[in-house]
Order: C-alpha cells, then structure tokens, then sequence
C-alpha cells in the first residue's frame, strides 16, 4: 500500500518544500485539493462533515491544484500527484484538458486526474454554468477530457458539448490516470465505467470495505473484474501499524495522511514542523 500526502489548507509558501521533503521521504504521491472561492453563504451543506460545516473559512489558502502539480513537479523528480478532487461541473473540458495535458507532459507523466463533480450551487452559477444536470454534464467532460488527451484530430458532438475536428498538441506520452471521487451509488458506477480508480473523502472504515464492495461488483458488471483499479482513502478510525495493515488487506491501495495532524502541528503550523512530521512518519511506516 502507497502513503500520500494530503496538503491541504497549508499556506502556499510551503508547498514546494513539502514536495521535496515527502519525495526524500519515499511518499508516493501530493494529494491536492481544489476549491475555487469561499463565498459568505452557502447554498448547500458540505456532504463531508456530520453538521454540513466546511472547515475552512474566507481565509484559508488554496491554490489552483493543476498549477500546484507543475510547481511542486517542476522542484522535484520521482513523487506523483493527483487531484483529490477537481470539481469538474464549473468549468470547462477544452480549457480542462489543455491544462492536463500541460501538467503531464512539465511533470513526466507524474500527473493522476482525481476528477468529481462539486458540492456547491455557487460555484457552478457563479461561473456561468447550471446546476442542473450537472452528473450528465461531467459525463460528457469526461469523454471530452479523455478523447482530446489521447491525441490526434478529434471531434465530439453530444447534449451539452459540440465541436468539429481539432488537436491539442503534444499530447501526454502516457495516458493521464483518471480516479472518480464521491461517495454516492452513482459517483461509484461512474468510477467503475471509466475510471482508473476511486478515491474518497473523509469515512469510516466499515464504510470504506462496504465502499470496496459494492465497487467491485460494479467493476465485474462493466467487464473490468480484475482490472488494476486504485482505491484512494481518507480513513479517520484505522491508524499506526495495525491499522494500515487493516487498510491493507481491506484492499486500499493508497492511503492519503497528513502526518503533522498526527503531531499536533495545525493546517498553518511551520513548515520546519511538518518536515519533521514528514520524516517520523515516513520511518515508521515506509522506510
């Protein structure tokens, strides 16, 4: 099983170091997260906290995780990346997937497009797209996302969009891994018609071998049983040796952690703190 580090919520200036150090550390991957503005009222709970609270407020730092990949990628060598997740519904595929491609190509392939649909009404009418319809809509950016990263002259003709023949060059000389985050039936069957993997926000172990569960049926049932399939979690109830073995025999491929969180050290905490977290935590249980 793969550790990857969950870097959100640090301020900005520390995110290259954390790349270096969690790479000397032998961390497989950066989770990054995305979030496009806080707004002063939300429309819709949070669907990932038992009160529907988000846990951050107006002054919590992002960053645009595809231009995090390039930076952190561009300081360090072997360590991967992904999107943990990128909400697809408010943007747009075409501008999507030059993006991707570009992050794939400045990282060497280094580059796993954790893809959802989001939570939030206001970030879809804000940015000029309804919200209605919005899991058949990522449907269909999917497909667009997928087709133009494969290369080539390429056309698509569908319900929400349609353009003639046209290339984005170069593209990736691998195909850009694409891992479905959400928790509901119909997140799950997505991930198990098109992805590469699932990955989850925070639950509960029950819930995660449940999860396994029922996507592996959907896997046989699309024809992909045995398939190499990551199955990305965010556990909050299984920790230290045993309960990443459990994790493990679960059939949890990669584990996202925040090591620091474990040490006391806050989201803002010094970066000399979180190295250090970094390092205890890779001796204990990768190195």
């Amino acid at each position: 099983m793969k550790f990857t580090v969950g870097i959100a919520m640090s301020p900005l200036d520390q995110l290259t170091a954390l790349a270096q150090t969690a790479e000397e550390c032998g961390f497989a991957n950066i989770a990054l997260p995305d979030s496009l503005f806080y707004m002063e009222t939300a429309a819709a709970d949070y669907p990932y906290t038992p009160d529907g609270s988000r846990m951050w407020n107006a002054e919590t730092p992002w960053v645009d995780p595809l231009i995090a990949a390039a930076a952190m990628g561009a300081a360090t060598s072997t360590i991967g990346f992904y999107t943990n997740v990128l909400k697809l519904g408010s943007r747009n595929p075409l501008l999507l997937a030059r993006q991707v491609g570009s992050v794939a190509n400045l990282t060497g392939n280094r580059f796993g497009f954790g893809v959802g649909i989001g939570w939030a009404p206001e970030e879809f009418e804000w940015c000029g797209v309804p919200f209605k319809r919005r899991g058949a809509r990522v449907d269909e950016m999917i497909e667009v996302i997928k087709l133009t990263l494969a290369g080539g002259m390429v056309e698509y003709h569908g319900e929400f969009f349609d353009f003639d023949k046209l290339q984005i060059s170069p593209a990736p000389t691998k195909p850009v891994p694409f891992y479905v985050g959400g928790h509901t039936d119909v997140a799950l069957r997505r991930a198990a018609r098109v992805g590469d993997g699932w990955t989850s926000a925070m639950m509960k172990f029950k819930d995660l071998v449940e999860t396994k569960r029922k996507l592996d049926d959907l896997l046989a049932e699309n024809g992909r049983e045995g398939e190499p399939f990551e199955i990305q979690a965010v556990c909050i109830d299984r920790f230290g040796k045993d309960g990443y073995q459990e994790l493990a025999a679960a059939g949890v491929t990669d584990t996202i952690v925040v090591p620091w969180l474990f040490d006391g050290v806050a989201f803002d905490g010094p970066l000399e703190a979180k190295q250090d977290s970094l390092r205890k935590f890779a001796a204990a249980y990768i190195n």
